[in-house]
Protein backbone atom coordinates (compact mmCIF):
# COMPACT_ATOMS: atom_id res chain seq x y z
CA UNK A 1 0.00 0.00 0.00
CA UNK A 2 3.20 2.38 1.10
CA UNK A 3 4.44 1.54 -2.22
CA UNK A 4 1.17 1.86 -4.50
CA UNK A 5 0.81 5.34 -2.44
CA UNK A 6 3.93 6.97 -3.15
CA UNK A 7 3.63 6.33 -6.91
CA UNK A 8 0.29 7.60 -6.85
CA UNK A 9 1.98 10.65 -4.65
CA UNK A 10 4.47 11.13 -7.37
CA UNK A 11 2.08 10.91 -10.33
CA UNK A 12 -0.15 13.62 -8.84
CA UNK A 13 2.76 15.92 -8.39
CA UNK A 14 4.57 15.53 -11.63
CA UNK A 15 0.95 16.01 -12.90
CA UNK A 16 0.30 19.10 -11.38
CA UNK A 17 4.27 20.28 -11.90
CA UNK A 18 3.14 19.48 -15.65
CA UNK A 19 -0.25 21.33 -15.90
CA UNK A 20 1.34 24.53 -13.47
CA UNK A 21 4.38 24.84 -14.53
CA UNK A 22 4.28 23.27 -18.22
CA UNK A 23 2.70 26.50 -20.03
CA UNK A 24 5.22 29.54 -21.03
CA UNK A 25 4.18 32.33 -23.39
CA UNK A 26 6.48 34.12 -25.85
CA UNK A 27 6.03 38.61 -25.72
CA UNK A 28 6.08 40.26 -28.93
CA UNK A 29 9.93 41.08 -28.04
CA UNK A 30 10.71 37.88 -27.11
CA UNK A 31 11.80 35.17 -28.88
CA UNK A 32 12.56 31.28 -27.23
CA UNK A 33 14.77 28.02 -27.75
CA UNK A 34 13.74 24.99 -26.67
CA UNK A 35 16.27 22.32 -24.79
CA UNK A 36 15.30 18.85 -24.37
CA UNK A 37 17.80 17.40 -22.05
CA UNK A 38 20.09 20.52 -22.69
CA UNK A 39 20.23 20.13 -26.86
CA UNK A 40 18.42 22.69 -28.78
CA UNK A 41 16.00 21.20 -31.59
CA UNK A 42 18.36 22.41 -34.48
CA UNK A 43 17.01 23.15 -37.98
CA UNK A 44 19.00 21.97 -41.08
CA UNK A 45 21.35 24.31 -42.37
CA UNK A 46 24.07 26.34 -40.72
CA UNK A 47 23.27 29.94 -38.89
CA UNK A 48 23.07 32.76 -40.87
CA UNK A 49 24.96 36.26 -41.04
CA UNK A 50 27.40 38.49 -42.38
CA UNK A 51 30.17 37.04 -44.80
CA UNK A 52 33.06 35.71 -42.45
CA UNK A 53 36.43 34.40 -43.35
CA UNK A 54 37.69 30.90 -43.56
CA UNK A 55 38.98 30.98 -40.66
CA UNK A 56 36.42 32.79 -38.80
CA UNK A 57 33.73 30.36 -40.26
CA UNK A 58 35.96 27.19 -39.36
CA UNK A 59 35.51 28.55 -35.52
CA UNK A 60 31.88 29.62 -35.48
CA UNK A 61 30.24 27.13 -37.28
CA UNK A 62 27.25 27.07 -35.38
CA UNK A 63 23.70 25.51 -36.29
CA UNK A 64 20.35 26.68 -36.67
CA UNK A 65 17.65 26.59 -34.10
CA UNK A 66 14.40 26.38 -34.03
CA UNK A 67 12.65 29.17 -32.78
CA UNK A 68 9.64 29.70 -30.87
CA UNK A 69 7.72 32.77 -32.16
CA UNK A 70 5.39 35.16 -29.98
CA UNK A 71 2.40 33.94 -28.43
CA UNK A 72 1.33 31.22 -26.69
CA UNK A 73 0.79 29.11 -24.16
CA UNK A 74 2.83 26.53 -25.28
CA UNK A 75 3.28 23.63 -23.44
CA UNK A 76 6.86 22.46 -23.04
CA UNK A 77 7.41 18.93 -20.59
CA UNK A 78 9.66 18.75 -17.87
CA UNK A 79 12.57 17.90 -18.97
CA UNK A 80 12.58 20.72 -21.78
CA UNK A 81 13.86 24.34 -20.94
CA UNK A 82 12.63 27.41 -22.29
CA UNK A 83 15.13 30.14 -23.05
CA UNK A 84 13.60 33.39 -23.84
CA UNK A 85 15.73 36.47 -25.45
CA UNK A 86 14.44 40.06 -25.85
CA UNK A 87 15.10 40.78 -29.73
CA UNK A 88 14.04 44.75 -29.38
CA UNK A 89 16.80 47.45 -30.09
CA UNK A 90 18.96 48.18 -26.78
CA UNK A 91 21.25 50.93 -25.90
CA UNK A 92 24.64 50.78 -24.16
CA UNK A 93 27.59 52.63 -23.36
CA UNK A 94 30.64 52.08 -24.26
CA UNK A 95 32.06 52.03 -20.64
CA UNK A 96 30.06 49.12 -20.07
CA UNK A 97 32.87 46.46 -18.48
CA UNK A 98 30.96 44.02 -15.73
CA UNK A 99 34.30 43.18 -14.37
CA UNK A 100 35.18 47.22 -13.61
CA UNK A 101 33.60 50.14 -13.19
CA UNK A 102 35.10 53.32 -15.53
CA UNK A 103 33.90 56.57 -16.31
CA UNK A 104 35.63 56.82 -20.09
CA UNK A 105 37.57 54.17 -22.37
CA UNK A 106 41.14 55.75 -22.50
CA UNK A 107 43.03 55.46 -26.37
CA UNK A 108 46.52 56.27 -27.48
CA UNK A 109 45.87 58.49 -30.33
CA UNK A 110 48.57 58.42 -33.39
CA UNK A 111 50.13 61.33 -31.36
CA UNK A 112 50.95 59.52 -28.83
CA UNK A 113 48.06 61.39 -26.69
CA UNK A 114 46.16 59.80 -24.30
CA UNK A 115 42.23 60.59 -24.64
CA UNK A 116 39.04 59.58 -23.14
CA UNK A 117 36.64 58.34 -25.45
CA UNK A 118 32.35 58.00 -24.70
CA UNK A 119 29.22 56.95 -26.86
CA UNK A 120 26.40 54.61 -27.01
CA UNK A 121 26.03 51.14 -29.19
CA UNK A 122 22.95 50.69 -30.12
CA UNK A 123 22.28 46.13 -30.68
CA UNK A 124 20.25 44.18 -30.38
CA UNK A 125 20.17 39.88 -30.80
CA UNK A 126 19.75 38.54 -33.84
CA UNK A 127 16.84 36.12 -34.69
CA UNK A 128 18.74 33.76 -37.02
CA UNK A 129 21.57 33.80 -34.63
CA UNK A 130 20.61 32.31 -31.35
CA UNK A 131 22.64 29.38 -31.48
CA UNK A 132 26.10 31.81 -30.65
CA UNK A 133 24.44 33.98 -28.24
CA UNK A 134 22.52 30.87 -25.78
CA UNK A 135 25.06 28.57 -26.44
CA UNK A 136 28.23 30.07 -28.26
CA UNK A 137 30.10 31.97 -25.32
CA UNK A 138 29.14 32.26 -21.92
CA UNK A 139 28.64 36.45 -22.02
CA UNK A 140 28.49 37.14 -25.17
CA UNK A 141 27.94 41.08 -25.08
CA UNK A 142 31.18 41.46 -22.77
CA UNK A 143 32.50 39.82 -25.97
CA UNK A 144 31.02 41.90 -28.03
CA UNK A 145 32.17 44.98 -25.56
CA UNK A 146 35.28 44.11 -25.85
CA UNK A 147 35.86 43.59 -29.72
CA UNK A 148 34.19 46.75 -29.98
CA UNK A 149 36.37 48.52 -28.03
CA UNK A 150 39.78 46.88 -29.06
CA UNK A 151 38.88 47.82 -32.52
CA UNK A 152 37.90 51.16 -31.29
CA UNK A 153 41.29 52.00 -30.02
CA UNK A 154 43.26 50.64 -32.78
CA UNK A 155 41.59 52.89 -35.56
CA UNK A 156 42.22 55.28 -33.38
CA UNK A 157 45.96 54.99 -33.05
CA UNK A 158 46.14 55.17 -36.53
CA UNK A 159 43.51 57.64 -37.92
CA UNK A 160 44.27 60.24 -40.26
CA UNK A 161 42.02 63.24 -41.68
CA UNK A 162 41.79 62.38 -45.45
CA UNK A 163 41.51 66.17 -46.41
CA UNK A 164 44.92 66.50 -44.05
CA UNK A 165 46.62 63.64 -45.34
CA UNK A 166 46.20 64.85 -48.82
CA UNK A 167 48.15 68.43 -48.05
CA UNK A 168 50.60 66.45 -45.93
CA UNK A 169 52.68 64.85 -48.83
CA UNK A 170 52.74 67.78 -51.01
CA UNK A 171 54.24 69.86 -48.20
CA UNK A 172 57.06 67.86 -48.33
CA UNK A 173 57.76 68.46 -51.89
CA UNK A 174 57.09 71.77 -51.55
CA UNK A 175 54.55 72.54 -54.49
CA UNK A 176 53.84 75.90 -55.37
CA UNK A 177 50.10 75.14 -55.25
CA UNK A 178 50.43 74.92 -51.04
CA UNK A 179 51.53 78.68 -50.92
CA UNK A 180 48.20 79.23 -52.06
CA UNK A 181 46.74 76.78 -49.27
CA UNK A 182 44.58 78.59 -46.47
CA UNK A 183 46.41 78.06 -42.89
CA UNK A 184 42.97 76.15 -41.62
CA UNK A 185 44.06 73.43 -44.27
CA UNK A 186 47.49 73.78 -43.13
CA UNK A 187 47.25 73.12 -40.03
CA UNK A 188 45.14 69.94 -39.92
CA UNK A 189 46.72 66.90 -38.31
CA UNK A 190 46.44 67.20 -34.68
CA UNK A 191 45.00 63.85 -34.11
CA UNK A 192 42.46 64.87 -31.39
CA UNK A 193 41.13 67.92 -33.47
CA UNK A 194 41.01 65.04 -36.69
CA UNK A 195 38.91 62.61 -34.81
CA UNK A 196 36.45 65.31 -33.56
CA UNK A 197 35.69 66.44 -37.13
CA UNK A 198 35.71 62.65 -38.51
CA UNK A 199 33.01 61.87 -35.95
CA UNK A 200 30.85 60.72 -38.40
CA UNK A 201 33.45 58.28 -40.51
CA UNK A 202 34.79 56.88 -37.36
CA UNK A 203 31.27 55.64 -36.42
CA UNK A 204 30.99 53.86 -39.98
CA UNK A 205 34.00 52.36 -39.77
CA UNK A 206 32.63 51.20 -36.39
CA UNK A 207 29.50 49.27 -37.78
CA UNK A 208 31.88 47.77 -40.84
CA UNK A 209 33.98 46.33 -38.77
CA UNK A 210 31.24 44.89 -36.47
CA UNK A 211 29.12 43.00 -38.30
CA UNK A 212 30.89 39.96 -38.10
CA UNK A 213 29.12 39.90 -34.50
CA UNK A 214 26.34 38.75 -35.41
CA UNK A 215 27.93 35.58 -36.84
CA UNK A 216 30.41 35.10 -34.23
CA UNK A 217 28.35 35.83 -30.93
CA UNK A 218 24.67 36.67 -32.62
CA UNK A 219 24.40 40.15 -31.33
CA UNK A 220 23.77 42.34 -34.55
CA UNK A 221 25.20 46.17 -34.33
CA UNK A 222 22.78 48.74 -35.13
CA UNK A 223 24.64 52.33 -35.02
CA UNK A 224 27.86 52.89 -33.26
CA UNK A 225 27.71 56.72 -31.63
CA UNK A 226 31.07 57.98 -30.36
CA UNK A 227 29.92 61.45 -28.64
CA UNK A 228 32.94 62.88 -26.97
CA UNK A 229 36.62 62.76 -27.40
CA UNK A 230 37.86 64.56 -24.56
CA UNK A 231 41.88 65.02 -24.19
CA UNK A 232 43.74 65.53 -20.74
CA UNK A 233 42.89 69.30 -19.36
CA UNK A 234 46.75 70.05 -19.96
CA UNK A 235 46.52 68.87 -23.76
CA UNK A 236 42.92 70.51 -24.00
CA UNK A 237 44.11 73.91 -23.01
CA UNK A 238 46.76 73.38 -25.70
CA UNK A 239 44.37 71.78 -28.50
CA UNK A 240 42.40 75.00 -27.34
CA UNK A 241 45.03 77.69 -28.13
CA UNK A 242 45.86 76.01 -31.53
CA UNK A 243 41.85 76.29 -32.32
CA UNK A 244 42.22 80.00 -31.42
CA UNK A 245 45.12 80.75 -33.64
CA UNK A 246 43.45 78.86 -36.39
CA UNK A 247 40.38 80.77 -36.08
CA UNK A 248 42.25 83.92 -36.12
CA UNK A 249 44.16 83.11 -39.14
CA UNK A 250 41.25 82.37 -41.18
CA UNK A 251 39.80 85.68 -39.84
CA UNK A 252 42.59 87.58 -41.04
CA UNK A 253 43.08 85.18 -44.45
CA UNK A 254 39.02 86.00 -45.49
CA UNK A 255 39.89 90.07 -44.59
CA UNK A 256 42.57 89.48 -46.86
CA UNK A 257 41.09 87.99 -49.32
CA UNK A 258 38.04 89.73 -49.54
CA UNK A 259 39.65 93.07 -49.28
CA UNK A 260 42.06 91.83 -52.37
CA UNK A 261 38.98 90.82 -54.28
CA UNK A 262 37.38 94.12 -53.68
CA UNK A 263 40.56 95.70 -55.14
CA UNK A 264 40.46 93.72 -58.29
CA UNK A 265 36.46 94.43 -58.48
CA UNK A 266 37.18 98.20 -58.29
CA UNK A 267 40.23 97.77 -60.98
CA UNK A 268 38.29 96.15 -63.23
CA UNK A 269 35.56 99.01 -63.21
CA UNK A 270 37.77 101.80 -62.92
CA UNK A 271 39.60 100.16 -66.73
CA UNK A 272 35.56 99.62 -68.05
CA UNK A 273 34.71 103.45 -67.22
CA UNK A 274 38.40 104.95 -68.33
CA UNK A 275 37.79 102.50 -71.69
CA UNK A 276 34.51 103.90 -72.25
CA UNK A 277 35.24 107.55 -71.80
CA UNK A 278 37.99 106.76 -74.50
CA UNK A 279 35.48 105.56 -76.62
CA UNK A 280 32.96 107.81 -75.79
CA UNK A 281 35.54 110.80 -77.02
CA UNK A 282 36.66 108.60 -80.60
CA UNK A 283 32.94 107.89 -81.52
CA UNK A 284 32.40 111.99 -83.07
CA UNK A 285 35.91 111.85 -84.31
CA UNK A 286 34.97 108.48 -86.38
CA UNK A 287 31.77 109.36 -87.31
CA UNK A 288 33.04 113.24 -88.65
CA UNK A 289 35.66 110.55 -90.43
CA UNK A 290 32.88 108.84 -92.28
CA UNK A 291 30.53 111.76 -93.00
CA UNK A 292 34.04 113.43 -94.89
CA UNK A 293 34.60 110.21 -96.51
CA UNK A 294 31.50 110.05 -97.71
CA UNK A 295 31.20 113.99 -99.07
CA UNK A 296 33.77 113.65 -101.03
CA UNK A 297 33.86 110.05 -102.70
CA UNK A 298 30.01 111.05 -103.46
CA UNK A 299 30.51 114.83 -104.34
CA UNK A 300 34.07 115.41 -105.02
CA UNK A 301 36.87 117.76 -103.59
CA UNK A 302 35.03 121.09 -104.40
CA UNK A 303 32.09 119.42 -102.07
CA UNK A 304 34.19 118.76 -99.49
CA UNK A 305 35.98 122.38 -99.27
CA UNK A 306 33.18 124.00 -99.33
CA UNK A 307 31.82 121.29 -96.18
CA UNK A 308 34.75 122.69 -94.36
CA UNK A 309 34.29 126.17 -95.33
CA UNK A 310 30.88 126.31 -93.89
CA UNK A 311 31.99 124.30 -90.55
CA UNK A 312 34.73 127.31 -90.51
CA UNK A 313 31.87 129.85 -90.22
CA UNK A 314 30.91 129.85 -86.35
CA UNK A 315 34.12 129.44 -85.62
CA UNK A 316 35.07 132.90 -87.10
CA UNK A 317 31.99 134.67 -85.28
CA UNK A 318 34.04 133.61 -81.58
CA UNK A 319 37.73 134.38 -82.81
CA UNK A 320 39.49 137.25 -81.87
CA UNK A 321 42.02 137.35 -84.51
CA UNK A 322 42.40 135.64 -87.77
CA UNK A 323 45.99 134.58 -89.51
CA UNK A 324 45.31 134.25 -93.43
CA UNK A 325 48.36 132.41 -95.09
CA UNK A 326 48.75 132.62 -98.92
CA UNK A 327 49.50 129.01 -100.59
CA UNK A 328 52.74 129.07 -102.17
CA UNK A 329 52.45 129.95 -106.24
CA UNK A 330 49.02 132.04 -105.58
CA UNK A 331 48.71 135.24 -107.00
CA UNK A 332 49.01 138.29 -105.22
Amino acid sequence: MELFAFVGGLAVFFTIRVLLGGFYTVRPDERAVITTFGRAERMPGGSEGPPLSDDERERYDFPQVKVVQPGGPYLKLPWQKVHKVSVATQAIDVVWDPTKEQSTIEAVTKDNLTTGVNGQIRYRVSENNLYPYLFGVQSPLEHVMGYFVSVLRERIANFVDPKGASLVPDAVEGDDNLVRASAVDLSEGVSINDLRKNLPLLNQFMEDQCRPTQGRYGIELDAALITEIDPPAEVDRALSAINSTRNQVAADISTARADAEQQITMSERAVEIARNNAEAEVAPLRELAGTLTEIKSEAGPAALKAYVRNQRVPLLKNAHRIVVTREEGASS
